[in-house]
């Protein structure tokens, strides 16, 4: 802002040269940036802030210098931006329309200014514990490229939209998700402003071979046994995608088994973020706090946000093995064991239909509530009985298991893995598993999902459809033949691929066709138990 005349006149953020920076650059070099000042901040940091030293200042600048540049800017200026003048006790000045507008430099180190065309283009995805290093080229934070105008809104969903409103809102109160120091990812929970639990966070970059993941065993994994890195039969670093992938096929088949299940963006310190947007964000706060004029004009003050799925929290439940146990001791009520049989052959037909290469008896959850009789306070409740399907990030493979493990379903050993699907789950499932346009539209559905991921890739999505159309054509033959659960994972793993050709015009069926060719897996993995 510019004194002129007893004027004070509002500025803009524009791009400038930095042979330009006036006194508010030798103000700025006093702010530090942690205990070591601004001495010990890389040369990546500086071309950061570079953008910050190469603000322009007029107040020491004499009135031919300010109305000159003036004239250079006025015709710049379009019609719907408005240009506002204040005499010294803040009314609007009768000259406000001919005010002019002083530059104030400010640019990123990303080189250039970023436009709406090349916003969203110019991030990639960046998978370094994949392709290598691959953080040479890296010049700025990938998060600030995301547009997230239409993330954590869902319309058609209130009480899901709350939910997450009640995440941001006790994130902004100072109630932060905590890490869940069990798995070899960076996973949190989240709570509301009371501290209770309401979802679980599993940020894209914090996964098992993610580049910002905090737990230290999977990088010990690649760098000492990189011949055994990863799954062979997944693809990497989009676990976020296949649990909400899960939670749609469960809705769509109307199992009820897995928790709500989205992709959103959330941002807390308790996060594990790249020390460069950490000082970013503290940079960016010093300056609003001293400079609020030009604080006003940055994107935003704190830490990037960060995507990822976001999981209902299910309470009460614990671990099936846990439950399992004591079930053998003392067995279930002959109308609860029936309702839990049930129960369990919905998580074997959501467990088929995706493949989940991880499903073992701790990643499964049960909530058993006894009968109670009636006392003089309290009338008589019946047992109950609840299964919920999480940790599903490890579904939806390229193909099926073929090279050291076979990564079986665990729940295939239990004794009820051997009582034939019942009737209850035929009505439930079949019609709808038999019925191809049900099916395409699953795969219509996880094609728009997929989509909002930056590394999507058309033909290994396709390869993951054609598993898990081989899956429920499997699964619907099983229950048609009144297979158990059992009979169903013996049964040969099927391909149902898309023929190759060029049929219709548009880009969405340019490589693919309509007709489905039907392929046996030939190769079987080393060890079959694990």
């Amino acid at each position: 802002m510019a004194q002129n005349g007893g004027l004070l006149v509002d500025v803009e953020v524009e791009p400038s040269k930095s042979d330009e920076v006036g006194d508010l650059k030798d103000g700025l070099k006093a702010v530090t940036l942690g205990a070591g000042g601004v001495g010990e901040v890389n040369s990546n940091t500086k071309n950061m802030f570079e953008g910050v030293d190469d603000i322009q200042t007029y107040q020491n600048a004499s009135e031919s210098e300010i109305v000159e540049v003036g004239r250079q800017r006025i015709n710049s200026v379009t019609s719907n931006q408005s240009i506002r003048s204040y005499d010294s006790t803040g009314v609007e000045s009768a000259h406000s329309g001919e005010a002019l507008l002083p530059d104030v430099g400010y640019h990123g180190g990303g080189g250039g200014r970023v436009t709406p065309k090349n916003k969203k283009t110019r991030g990639r995805e960046n998978t370094p514990l994949i392709r290598g290093s691959g953080g040479r080229n890296r010049n700025r934070s990938e998060y600030e490229d995301l547009d997230d105008e239409m993330f954590n809104n869902w319309p058609n969903d209130p009480s899901f939209n709350d939910l997450i409103k009640e995440a941001e809102t006790a994130i902004d109160a100072g109630v932060y998700p905590t890490r869940i120091y069990q798995g070899s990812s960076g996973s949190y929970f989240v709570k509301n402003v009371e501290g209770k639990t309401i979802g679980v966070f599993k940020p894209k970059d914090e996964e098992p071979y993610g580049r910002l993941n905090p737990k230290w065993t999977k990088w010990m994994h690649r760098m000492c046994c990189p011949c055994c890195f990863g799954r062979s039969c997944l693809i990497p670093n989009q676990g976020y995608m296949s649990e909400a992938g899960a939670s749609l096929v469960d809705q769509k088949l109307g199992l009820s088994v897995v928790p709500k299940t989205k992709i959103v963006m959330l941002a807390s310190e308790t996060f594990n973020y790249l020390r460069i947007d950490v000082e970013k964000s503290k940079a960016k706060k010093l300056v609003t706090e001293h400079f609020p004029k030009v604080g006003r004009k940055f994107n935003r003050l704190g830490l990037p946000p960060k995507k990822g799925s976001f999981q209902v929290f299910v309470e009460n439940f614990k671990d099936a093995d846990f439950h399992l146990r004591k079930f053998e001791s003392d067995p279930l009520d002959p109308d609860t064991s029936k309702n839990f049989q049930q129960q369990f052959e919905r998580l074997v037909v959501l467990d088929y239909i995706i493949r989940n290469t991880d499903r073992g008896n701790d990643n499964w959850l049960i909530n058993y509530k006894k009968s109670k009789a009636a006392s003089d306070d309290e009338e008589a409740t019946p047992a109950s009985i609840e299964v919920a399907a999480i940790d599903n990030g490890l579904a939806f493979p390229i193909k099926h298991p073929d090279s050291w493990r076979a990564y079986p379903y665990h729940w295939a050993w239990l004794p009820y893995a051997k009582i034939p699907f019942s009737q209850e789950t035929k009505d439930l499932v079949l019609d709808k598993i038999s019925d191809m346009n049900f099916v395409q539209d699953i795969c219509d559905d996880m094609y728009g999902l997929s989509l909002t991921d930056k590394g999507f890739d058309k033909q290994m999505f396709e390869k993951q459809m054609s598993v898990m159309r081989g899956q429920i054509l499997n699964l619907s033959q099983a229950l048609k033949d009144g297979k158990s659960p059992l009979q169903l994972v013996q049964m040969p793993s099927v391909f149902v691929e898309r023929s190759r050709g060029h049929v219709g015009t548009s880009e969405k069926f340019r490589n693919f066709s309509n007709t489905f060719t039907q392929r046996f897996q030939k190769k079987a993995p080393f060890f079959s138990w694990c």
